[in-house]
């Protein structure tokens, strides 16, 4: 006779069920699997209405009634939560508005004009020979803007360049006698400084400037003093990657940059705790967390960004699992260095500054009540005895066995949405695993501020899938360089767009990043996560901490059904001479699946781990 048993992994992204039905002799037939969205974060109480969900589709699927369940087995989940702290928080701040960086979709004419700031409509009584930029307000439509100009060229005015307030650059520089660099879309252009010094570049299609973004390229253009030269930094770097740009020499500007502490991290291990300035970097915060392995918990200064961040984290922790938040402790943590988009102050458009910045994950430990607390709410919404299984690393060791073609000595690397977890099974049984935060989460989190999103829906499609560029209204150019031809038209939403080829739709994508700059950032975000973290975890697994000791290693998780990951992670571990790739659980479930099956295994006597009885 046999039974019906369910095994349970919840994830901090999907929760995953493996139905199956098992003999007296421990003999397993698979039935059904079934994915969900998790409830709640992962490894507290909301995690059962997911888990509830997860096991009715999978009964639905097999035909079955809740009633036929005589058991469910539910994984150890550990919960990771993902934040940023910043390196160097920095307000850069234009007094006087002293500068306008943006990228207009289309500036106007191109090169660079230098002259006095003057209003459009002073044109008229400016003598000849003067040498201007004139500022063309919301007032001024294109065929009037242009008329002015052209008459006060045909004066003898020399006109370098214009700041105009409308969309209307390409419009204003097509009726033009002479072409100039024309910025446009200046939201608050009834704010910039007349009758001083200004600058105006308007790079070539497709082109960055070269001149605005360089503080030397400032100082010859303003003749600047080696002490002003400094003063113009900020500024020159705000405007690095733009097409277009305007400087303007008020006669106190300055600027200025207020730093808010970014604070320090006490990494505290087992034979004592070091203290990193986030300043410093990542690489130094992980040098601290692998001089100190394990981790007994990370502490934040108080009163900056670093102690707001692991305050939230204890905080969060608490509220969903009934712990005093200063009883949560953090187990490990990743640091990653990144860029974050800051707003500049005082600017005319909406400017923004790269600053440099420190992502973190950071992994923290409740104790098992908190699980058997969502084994309770289960068993008591289900009517089924329900049992936390085994190690997590172990589970998912028997189900990534299943994968054709591998052997033990094996190692498994779990690659989910907030945790990669590495374990290693030799010959004789012995299992080693690690849990290190950071995975997709990170990644996500990544993209969306590295790209300055602030929208994570948004920034988990460009994780996902690739891209391409409309060219027209019947082929794509494809992110490879491929092209894409339609035999209908497309929608005309994609023309001359980004588009995220989603399988359950293109999409346009509402950003002014160039596609390779979002292919970059997207790239460099997976390998600084992924790779990095394999590494690291497959180190801390393997005998004597060799890699080159490991022969198979599977990938398994969500992560590993990647587009892109999975080949980043294999390529890093060619040297090693390992066969590396994404599993196939029960040669049927791609690398899905593995710690559920792992859980129906762990029961079955003909599934025991090599070595054990």
């Amino acid at each position: 006779m046999r039974t019906l048993v369910a095994g349970v992994d919840i994830g901090n992204s999907t929760t995953e069920v493996a139905l199956a039905e098992v003999d007296f002799q421990g003999e397993g037939r698979f039935v059904a699997t079934a994915l969900v969205p998790t409830t709640g974060v992962k490894g507290t109480p909301p995690n059962a209405h997911g888990v509830m969900q997860a096991l009715q589709d999978a009964l639905r699927i097999a035909g079955r009634r809740l009633g036929d369940l005589q058991m469910i087995y539910l994984n150890e989940a550990t919960p990771v939560i993902t934040d940023v702290a910043m390196e160097t928080l920095t307000e850069t701040v234009i007094t006087e508005s002293t500068m306008i960086g943006h990228n207009p979709a289309t500036p106007g004419g191109t090169g660079i004009g230098t002259g006095r700031v003057v209003r459009l409509e002073d044109l008229a009584k400016l003598p000849p020979g003067d040498r201007v930029i004139a500022v063309v307000d919301h007032a001024w439509d294109f065929a009037a803007a242009s008329a002015a100009i052209n008459g006060a060229l045909e004066r003898g005015i020399d006109v370098q360049g214009a700041v105009a307030g409308r969309d209307d650059a390409v419009l204003i520089t097509n009726r033009l006698r002479r072409p100039i660099p024309v910025v446009d879309e200046v939201a608050r252009i009834d704010q910039v400084p007349l009758e001083v010094p200004g600058a105006v570049e308007v790079a070539q299609p497709g082109q960055y400037i070269k001149t605005l973004c360089n503080p030397y390229g400032i100082a010859t253009l303003f003749g600047l003093s080696p002490e002003e030269t400094k003063s113009v930094v900020p500024v020159a770097r705000a405007l690095v990657g733009n097409r277009s740009a305007v400087v303007i020499k008020t006669p106190r500007g300055q600027v200025t940059a207020r730093h808010i502490p970014a604070g320090s991290l006490t990494i505290v291990g087992a034979s004592g705790s070091l203290e990193v300035d986030i300043q410093a970097g990542a690489q130094a915060i992980m040098k601290a967390v692998d001089r100190l392995r394990p981790l007994e918990d990370v502490i934040g200064q108080p009163g900056t960004n670093a102690g707001g961040m692991i305050q939230r984290v204890r905080q969060t922790m608490g509220e969903l699992t009934g712990q005093v938040p200063d009883s949560v402790t953090i187990q490990d943590t990743l640091a990653v260095d990144t860029f974050v988009p800051a707003r500049v102050v005082g600017g005319l458009a909406e400017e923004f500054s790269q600053e440099n910045a420190v992502a973190l994950a950071a992994m923290v430990k409740t104790t098992r009540l908190v699980m058997q607390e969502v084994a309770r709410r289960v068993e008591r919404e289900a009517g089924v005895p329900v049992e936390v299984g085994g190690r997590e690393a172990e589970m998912a060791i028997l189900g990534a066995l299943t994968t054709p073609g591998c052997d033990v000595p094996v190692a498994v690397l779990d690659m989910g949405g907030g945790s990669t977890d590495a374990a290693m099974l030799d010959r004789e049984g012995r299992v080693e695993a690690v849990h290190m935060a950071g995975a997709g989460d990170l990644a996500t989190m990544l993209i969306d501020s590295e790209l300055g999103l602030d929208d994570r829906e948004l920034a988990e499609g460009l994780k996902r899938h690739p891209l391409a560029r409309g060219e027209s209204l019947f082929h794509l150019r494809l992110e490879d360089g491929g092209v894409r031809f339609f035999k209908q038209p497309l929608d005309p939403a994609l023309f001359g767009r980004l588009v995220l080829l989603d399988p359950e739709g293109m999409k346009p994508v509402p950003t002014r990043h160039s596609l390779e700059r979002v292919v970059q950032v997207r790239r460099e975000a997976k390998r600084k996560v992924f790779v990095t973290n394999a590494l690291r975890a497959l180190a801390r697994v393997a005998p004597g901490g060799n890699i080159r000791s490991i022969p198979f290693v599977v990938f398994v998780g969500g992560s590993a059904m990647d587009f892109e990951i999975p080949t980043m992670v294999a390529a890093a571990l060619a040297e090693y001479g390992a066969v590396a790739g994404s599993g196939n659980v029960r040669g049927t479930e791609g690398p899905r699946n593995a710690v559920a099956t792992g859980l129906v295994l762990s029961r079955s006597r003909a599934s025991r781990l090599p070595g054990r009885r």
